[in-house]
């Protein structure tokens, strides 16, 4: 079993050697492939800096998506590129 202990603000695992994390990361390779390794890294590491900042009780302003032209908008820009 893992068992965790939190040592300066951080989980340090028992019991868990290179070898384990070599076998781990061996495993992970030959079940998604080589190329979606490193989304699937990205969204782990996204998912554990959203998990910290929600125990800490800090928010993030959700980012947001870049606002579409309005009708008017677009006829004048169609307009002036013309």
């Amino acid at each position: 079993m893992m068992a965790g202990r939190v040592a300066g603000g951080r989980a340090v695992f028992e019991g868990l050697s290179p070898t384990h994390l070599i076998l781990i990361l061996v495993i992970a390779v030959l079940i998604l492939g080589p190329g979606r390794l490193p989304e699937v890294g990205a969204a782990l590491g996204k998912a554990m800096r959203e998990l910290r900042n929600a125990l800490e009780g800090r928010e993030e302003a959700p980012a947001l998506p870049p606002m579409p032209p309005s009708e008017g908008e677009s006829a004048e820009t169609e307009q002036r590129d013309r």
